[in-house]
């Protein structure tokens, strides 16, 4: 099959076809020239969690690592448990099958169903753990087992911090260094918002998350249940990770939190297995820490598809900066055509997505610091910051 009738099939054109005005390579061109294997410089990645085409984080990663948008990264393997088992006749499995037989023939991909089944490392592994959020703690395990030199952790890392303290013990006990993909910590929006925050003493940042949802009892029950640990652990737990890496929030120095009431919703569900779920649909609220830094955050699953951050002064808004920008928005259009049935934030933080990747991939490799990426004991504290403030923040809201 090839690269645009296997993308047709999908739904969608192909991410892998050549720009307007290029010449179109042939899948045999693409076998003999991307054949996925890592050389010199590069990192031998393994995905753990692909999900399924055109919805899961796993997937999106290994179409940037396909694409070579990661020179630093070789996808080597993927292993993907579910949809090569019990998966593979339910929903999205036939998607994953020619997803599948493509990255295979096409780019040499091995796949395999468990990390025990793959060889010993040909160059420096990186292992990028983008699974079920509950079976990290094991992954992490047969990840060091099978000969991770650095593991990629999608976030929050771990169900509790409990278990993600353990990850980060059992992996400095061995050797191996763990980063978070906590991509908005590198985003071109954050780092424009702090600067200009900085010359008004004084101003007051609030950092808004939107994910694009239908506003539906069946569309939020299946994200409550997919995503089970919560808003706080999962989608905003990216504007958390920023509150702990830039303006000292840790649990022992926040003074309070205030849910804003008029915006904030909180609602129980049944998701697709009948069982109900109580989250937030959106949410937002407001840090005070006891060394005087104020903050905000809000997150509203039904929101749409951009991200921002905003600076306030005496009450007036006097910045505001977009995910994506005006030079992005190009990028996120040509992206939509290509996977018109993908999920939108995909293409909203592609550039941060690949520059996470690229910067751990390069670390794995060479050793060189990755700027700006999250470790996991910034996890740690973050997800004790999730843990501390949800049952406040639910309790406001009753």
């Amino acid at each position: 099959m090839t690269l645009t009738a296997f993308a047709l099939s999908l739904g969608r054109t192909s991410g892998f076809v050549a720009r307007q005005g290029a010449a179109v390579r042939s899948a045999s061109t693409f076998s003999r020239t991307l054949t996925m294997k890592a050389e010199e410089g590069q990192a031998e990645v393994i995905l753990v969690g692909c999900g399924a085409p055109n919805r899961g984080m796993g997937w999106y990663h290994a179409i940037q690592m396909l694409e070579k948008k990661c020179p630093s990264a070789s996808l080597d393997y993927i292993v993907e448990p579910w949809f090569m088992g019990a998966g593979g006749d339910g929903p999205g499995g036939e998607d994953f099958k020619k997803f599948q037989a493509e990255a295979e023939s096409d780019f040499g991909v091995k796949f395999a169903t468990s990390l025990g089944e793959l060889p010993a490392p040909a160059a420096p592994r990186l292992t990028l753990i983008s699974g079920r959020t509950g079976d990290n703690p094991k992954l992490l395990t047969e990840s060091i087992a099978n000969g991770a030199k650095c593991i990629y952790l999608e976030k929050p890392g771990a169900p509790t911090v409990a278990e993600l303290q353990q990850m980060k013990d059992e992996a400095e006990a061995a050797g191996v260094e763990v980063l978070m993909g906590y991509n908005k910590n590198v985003c071109k929006y954050v780092r424009k918002t702090r600067e200009f925050a900085s010359t008004i003493p004084g101003s007051h940042v609030t950092f808004v998350s939107n994910n694009a949802y239908e506003n539906t009892p069946e569309s939020l029950g299946e994200c409550f249940e997919r995503n089970a640990e919560g808003m706080l652990k999962n989608m905003a737990i990216h504007e958390l990770a920023l509150l702990v890496s830039f303006y000292d929030v840790s649990v022992e120095n926040i003074a309070s939190v205030t849910a804003d009431k008029e915006f904030s919703s909180m609602q129980t569900l049944a998701g697709p297995s009948g069982k109900e779920w109580t989250d937030f649909d959106k949410i937002k609220f407001t840090i005070t820490t006891k060394t005087g830094t104020e903050v905000s955050v809000q997150a509203d699953r039904c929101g749409g598809t951009d991200s921002f951050a905003t600076v306030t002064t005496k009450g007036e808004e006097v910045f505001r900066y977009y995910m994506p920008d005006d030079e992005d928005r190009q990028l996120v259009e040509e992206l939509t055509a290509k996977y018109p049935t993908a999920m939108p934030y995909f293409f909203t933080q592609d550039p941060d997505y690949i520059t996470v990747k690229e910067r751990v991939a390069k670390h794995t490799v060479s050793g060189e610091e990755a700027e700006g990426v999250a470790t996991i004991g910034v996890a740690v504290e973050t997800l004790r910051v999730a843990e501390y403030l949800t049952p406040m923040l639910q309790e406001q809201l009753k």
